[in-house]
């Protein structure tokens, strides 16, 4: 029953009963009627019990439908004070008035500071594992770094050919630390929402066939073979910002190369370019470890690593591909992995093709962003 009935009840009956009462002994007055004194007493002693009785029923009623789910919800609220984001209010709160829909609004409350403490907490977790991560990928390529600059300063690289591999592997630790450092900078966009996105239309032979050039010397130093095919029409197009995109490449790459596992030299990286109607279809393939089909749904989570251990030895802040889906995302398309252990893993994306009539509205709003 809602409070405002009840209220209203109570202040009927305050007033109808000594009313009644008054009526009665007024009509007992008309008539002239005598009443023995005995029984004169035990009929007000019996009108007394009745005022009392009905006093106390009332406020018992009252009680229980107010004060009583009022302390209840404070003792609920001393409870969230106090951090215990699992206290529920009484079953009997939750049907309908005023305080059915206190009890509600109570839970509501509940269940949202509840996750907001959760993500709170997983954030800060997730942030003293990315401190670690960063910890260890700083700390190896520096300790490196120094360890091949005190070679050269003391000669040890004794030889043109040897210092000059020494100033190499210098630089290619230069060039993780600095990945690792745009990689830190762009989860901070992301992180904000604040990707900074410069979309133009591109021929994607074109722009492929420069990725590829610039990727396949990078694996070549490495000793891993890249196969790259285009089996779209040559005068195809998409729109998407080409640093990004490029960006999307490399990190599943690198992801590629860090787990390969093919120390032999029979690391092979293939990437195809598939026409898929009003989309295409990019895939990134390798012959390296694999991944268990339970990690799959995982791995485009932000800090999730496969191998804890393994994460340790090769590094990673465990961010790359999740910044990979997220700018896939914002480009309207969709990606997903595929994987067998021992054989190695695919990932797939979509990306829509440019139509003059779809894409019209996207060029505009690309124009806006410039200006």
């Amino acid at each position: 029953m809602r409070f405002r009935t009840r209220l209203i009840v109570t202040a009927i009956l305050i007033v109808v009963l000594p009313m009644a009462l008054m009526v009665g002994a007024m009509m007992l007055v008309a008539r002239r009627i005598v009443i023995p004194q005995p029984l004169f007493i035990c009929i007000c002693g019996i009108l007394f019990v009745i005022l009392i009785a009905t006093s106390i029923l009332i406020t018992f009623w009252i009680g229980q439908g107010f004060f009583g789910p009022i302390g209840s919800l404070n003792t609920a609220m001393q409870q969230i004070r106090d951090g215990n984001f699992d206290y529920q209010l009484p079953g009997s709160m939750s049907g309908s008035g005023e305080i059915g829909e206190m009890a509600r609004s109570y839970e509501d409350m509940r269940l949202r500071l509840k996750e907001s403490a959760e993500e709170k907490l997983t954030r800060e977790q997730q942030n003293r594992e990315l401190i670690s991560n960063i910890t260890h990928d700083l700390k190896t390529p520096i300790t490196a770094i120094k360890g091949y600059s005190q070679g050269l300063i003391e000669g040890v690289a004794d030889t043109p050919e040897r210092q000059m591999k020494y100033v190499r592997t210098i630089y290619n630790k230069v060039s993780d630390m600095d990945n690792l450092i745009n990689e830190l900078t762009l989860y901070s966009s992301i992180d904000n929402n604040r990707i900074p996105y410069n979309f133009s239309r591109l021929n994607v032979a074109d722009y492929f066939g420069d990725c590829i050039d610039e990727v396949g010397t990078d694996l070549e130093n490495k000793g891993i073979k890249l196969d790259y095919s285009n089996l779209t029409p040559p005068d195809t197009e998409i729109v998407a910002d080409p640093e990004q995109l490029k960006r999307v490449i490399n990190n599943i790459v690198n992801n590629s190369v860090k787990y390969l596992g093919r120390e032999d030299g029979t690391g092979r990286i293939d990437l195809r370019i598939m026409d898929a109607d009003e989309s295409i279809r990019i895939e990134i393939e390798d012959n390296g470890k694999g991944i268990a089909q339970k990690d799959i749904p995982s791995i485009f989570d932000r800090f999730y690593r496969t191998d804890a251990s393994r994460g340790s030895k090769t590094g990673g802040s465990g961010i790359g591909l999740s910044i990979v889906r997220k700018i896939v995302e914002d480009h309207g398309g969709y990606i997903w992995a595929t994987s067998t252990e021992g054989e190695g893993t695919c990932m797939h994306f979509i990306l829509r093709k440019y139509r003059e009539r779809y894409d019209s509205a996207a060029d505009a709003a690309a124009r806006e962003d410039e200006g």
